[in-house]
């Protein structure tokens, strides 16, 4: 660049685009973090030297993937769990969603475990997600655990990982990342089972069956060095007079629980070649999983992660702090899974990333009691200035995917 710019977030500096799809070098490819993450080193997505990314390199990888040996390591884990005594063998956290549906619906009918799922609910359910929730339950025939948070600690942390993280989806996020060891530890059901690789997107997480048994992701060794919202949990506590108790949900299991037990947690997509439209289509075929019926804000598609009215809220957070939109990720990959031309991703991502969500953000203001004023300002304070500039009033990325090599 021309000149040194503030960068935030630990983002890199210079802003580069993956040859192959769209993505660029500012999405972050670090698990979700409990501690506040302003001004801390990120973990980005990699573009290696010869312009691909991680996640496209993974695609790569994938098409010479020996499946069937992969199926063949699944079923060995299944067997080891397997229990014929009326009791639950694994579990499975989601929200009833695609790839929920997909992982139980796979694991009980086609392998023949018996899962628990286990729900971390959305902020503000939208209708057709809740249906979607109710279908998997009930014509997918399954047991759940639905966990329903205290509401008024629910909409304060929301708030307050918007105003000290402009991050709508932080608060839940964690709670949906800690319920399924939570749940494992009390029924004593040691294996659990995820949809998608983390690998998939570039993260550098997961990219085995085995990594996730660190139980140090999952755990917590010392309560001062946890933050929710952006703040410690002295801070919340303090400031707002909460109890303890009402801060649990959201925080990890104690270290010492889990390193005493025996819990594994895998990737379903690390056993079977994991493709969302197939998903999709599985989804809808057996659990009657309904897509949004219209386009969602912010992309073209109508049926990745459609049950919470904050998802599309928390997309154009992610356009306005790293300039990566709901478009770029679902262009991205459907480009992987030769969906999409890069020339029709280019074009949808220019057409649709950083669409304004008005369907529901009045709806969610009201919600968490902040002001629509208060949100707009927001926005301009999580602008880095290394990817955005302000011309004629208008907020306009410096680099974008269409601006081609310029």
């Amino acid at each position: 660049m021309d000149e040194r710019l503030e960068v935030k977030y630990g983002l890199p500096e210079k802003v580069v685009f993956c040859k192959r799809c769209v993505m660029s070098n500012q999405r972050p490819a670090s698990a979700v973090e409990f501690k506040h993450t302003i001004d801390s080193k990120k973990v980005t997505l990699n573009i290696g030297k010869d312009g691909v990314c991680d996640a496209c390199r993974h695609a790569d990888e994938k098409e010479k993937i020996d499946w069937k040996k992969r199926e063949d390591e699944l079923l060995l884990v299944l067997d080891k769990h397997r229990r014929n005594d009326g009791y639950y063998d694994c579990i499975v956290p989601g929200s009833g969603g695609k790839d929920s549906a997909f992982q139980s619906h796979v694991l009980k009918y086609k392998y023949g475990m018996h899962p628990l799922t286990v729900t971390w609910p959305p902020i503000l359910y939208t209708d057709y997600g809740y249906r979607n929730f109710r279908r998997w339950v009930e014509v997918g025939g399954f047991d759940n655990i639905s966990f329903n948070q205290n509401g008024r600690i629910m909409k304060l942390l929301t708030r307050l990982s918007i105003e000290n993280l402009f991050h709508p989806f932080q608060t839940f996020m964690l709670g949906q990342k800690v319920l399924a060891p939570k749940v494992s530890l009390q029924y004593k059901i040691p294996l659990i089972f995820y949809g998608e690789n983390e690998a998939e997107y570039g993260n550098p997480i997961a990219d085995n069956a085995t990594s996730l048994r660190d139980k140090s992701y999952f755990s917590m060794k010392n309560l001062d060095e946890m933050y929710l919202g952006g703040l410690s949990i002295k801070e919340i506590r303090e400031r707002y007079k909460i109890e303890l108790v009402d801060l649990t949900a959201y925080l990890p299991a104690p270290f010492e629980e889990l390193e005493k037990s025996n819990i594994e947690v895998h990737y379903l997509g690390y056993y079977l070649k994991w493709t969302p439209q197939e998903v999709y289509y599985y989804a809808v075929e057996n659990t009657g999983f309904e897509a949004r019926p219209f386009r969602t804000q912010g992309t073209y598609s109508k049926y990745n992660s459609i049950d919470d009215k904050i998802d599309d809220l928390h997309y154009y957070t992610t356009f306005i702090k790293f300039g990566i939109g709901r478009a770029t990720y679902d262009a991205a990959q459907e480009i992987r899974n030769r969906h999409l031309t890069r020339e029709e991703g280019v074009a949808l991502v220019k057409r649709f990333d950083g669409e304004f969500p008005d369907k529901y953000f009045d709806e969610i203001m009201d919600h968490i009691g902040m002001t629509r004023d208060r949100f707009m300002e927001l926005c301009d304070q999580f602008r880095s200035p290394h990817l955005w500039v302000k011309e004629d009033g208008e907020w306009k990325l410096r680099h974008a995917v269409w601006h081609g090599d310029k």
